[in-house]
């Protein structure tokens, strides 16, 4: 466990510094869970309880339009985290399906608990706000990349900025996440 522990760690003293009491007090905050590949973390409709930090594995959020086809807003492997955050930050069910790519370990913390962390212990108020500020920028950039850029460049900025998914998660899905075909990545690949 001291390995997994430590993950969580790493991720939150690349912010803040914490002493070991402190992190014993941050971990007692969360819980641990293991989920199987194609198992649901939050489907859509129900409650959103608690947001995710992936320790082992790879998730993928997504949500299914009126025609049932699938829309891929986000992966998130080791080291990254996951949630459905209007339903996780104001209380309503969850509009986005997470699912597991793989068998997946993820440290969860409940709203409440974050709450209760952070008026306690001021530098993971910090912490959650620089997470939240740098997963804004990531939504605002890919957004402006899906109204700018062409399938071309969408596919070469996710092979910069994430060379290792591109191993990892199915060419389907990755056309799914870049708003196009499979065969238009197909095409793409190839040159």
């Amino acid at each position: 466990m001291q390995g997994i522990e430590e993950i969580l760690r790493r991720q939150i003293e690349k912010i803040v510094e914490l002493t070991d009491d402190e992190f014993h007090f941050i971990l007692s905050h969360f819980t641990i869970k293991s989920f199987k590949k194609h198992q649901y973390v939050v489907q859509a409709g129900n409650p959103t309880l608690n947001d995710h930090f992936v320790v082992k594995g790879l998730l993928r959020s997504f949500y299914l339009d009126e025609a049932g086809k699938s829309h891929i807003l986000q992966f998130a492997m080791e080291d990254w985290w996951i949630s459905d955050p209007q339903a996780y930050h104001n209380g309503g069910n969850a509009t986005l399906n997470i699912d597991c790519l793989e068998d997946t370990q993820v440290y969860m913390i409940t709203l409440e608990n974050r709450e209760k962390l952070c008026a306690e212990l001021r530098k993971m108020e910090f912490f959650f706000r620089k997470k939240t500020q740098a997963g804004y920028i990531a939504l605002q950039k890919r957004i402006q990349s899906l109204m700018s850029q062409t399938a071309k460049e969408r596919y070469d900025q996710f092979l910069h900025l994430y060379p290792q998914l591109s191993q990892r998660v199915p060419k389907t899905l990755i056309a799914s996440y870049l708003g196009i075909s499979r065969e238009t990545l197909s095409r793409m690949a190839e040159h």
